[in-house]
């Protein structure tokens, strides 16, 4: 091994080989990771900004949407860097910095998995049980969930990238690597506790979600073949619509979660693994383009804040819905 390929020169009996050129290494993957960093934060802060300020945006379902900027928001504050540092050569900060940051960003992304599950139970909630949602679902169970989320995430996270002993014939970790070493059964754990155990419990509820919707759009055709020009009791047209914006978060998500897990079903280090790893953290830059898109108040709370609006006396109290 030469010694211009280490990690340390000066310690070339433990050192790691510096990793082979990638497409992140030149100019045009340098430029598209920065801006994706960027682009992350930047949205995130502007919709973290727009529910913590506006009163009228502090409804339940939008204290969901604040929890799950949170963890978009450190992505792209602490898990993208660290990415960008990794893909950049060897890492130099130490085998506790390492722990750390595999802790981290292990635990944001299962929070912002365990916060899409709860926008899924909210939007059944408000959509199959109308009349009890406004009883039931208020902003102190919501937060009470979101705490909780986040606590089983640190405890999840703490249990899968805790350090195991190594193995007979299995390679010692060498100065200049940062990677997270679980054995077999942690990742079929972290498969199914945080992929396919919540993808099937948000199709599921997406499932009667969109049942519902399909029955009430029937009993509304009804009425108004009948000459009547009420509404049916039950949900809301924005209940539906912040429902039909919610199941395209979550084909984001699968589209982007999936390629990840493919490579770890695979269980060996393909071409492409560190792509899809970008993919995976890719999601928390697409959910705020996604709230742009389809969410009115969001566009308009953007607009009060890029106009320094929100400075002037009273803005709390500004109109967005």
């Amino acid at each position: 091994m030469e010694r211009g390929e280490l990690c340390f020169p000066q310690a070339a009996n433990l050192s790691c080989r510096k990793p082979p050129p990638g497409w992140s290494q030149g100019v045009p993957g340098s430029l598209a990771l920065y801006l994706t960093c960027a682009l992350t934060v930047l949205l995130n802060l502007l919709l973290i900004t727009s529910i913590s300020h506006f009163r009228q945006l502090r409804t339940p379902t939008n204290l969901l949407l604040l929890s799950l900027a949170v963890c978009d928001l450190l992505v792209g504050l602490l898990v993208w860097p660290g990415e960008i540092r990794l893909k950049a050569g060897c890492w130099p900060h130490g085998a506790a910095a390492c722990a750390l940051y595999n802790l981290l960003s292990f635990a944001v992304t299962s929070a912002s998995v365990g916060n899409m599950v709860l926008l899924s139970a909210d939007r059944y909630a408000a959509v199959c049980r109308p009349l009890r949602y406004r009883l039931h679902v208020t902003a102190r169970r919501i937060r009470l969930c979101v705490c909780l989320c986040w606590l089983c995430s640190l405890l999840l996270s703490s249990v899968l990238t805790a350090e195991r002993p190594a193995r007979p014939g299995e390679r010692a970790p060498c100065y200049g690597e940062c990677a997270i070493r679980m054995g077999r059964a942690a990742s079929v754990s972290d498969l199914l506790l945080t992929f396919v155990l919540p993808l099937g419990v948000m199709a599921a509820l997406h499932g009667r979600v969109f049942a519902a919707a399909a029955a009430q759009a029937r009993a509304l055709r009804s009425r108004v073949a009948g000459g009547r020009r009420s509404l049916p009791t039950g949900a809301k047209k924005s209940e539906l619509k912040a429902a039909r914006t919610l199941g395209i978060l979550v084909l984001v998500f699968l589209a982007c979660f999936c390629p990840y897990y493919c490579v770890t079903l695979a269980a060996g280090d393909w071409p492409g693994a560190s792509l899809a790893l970008d993919v995976y953290y890719l999601n928390s830059c697409l959910n705020p383009l996604i709230y742009a898109r389809f969410y009115p108040w969001f566009r308009r709370a953007v607009k009060h804040v890029v106009t320094l609006r929100v400075l002037r006396p009273g803005s709390r109290r500004a109109r967005l819905l």
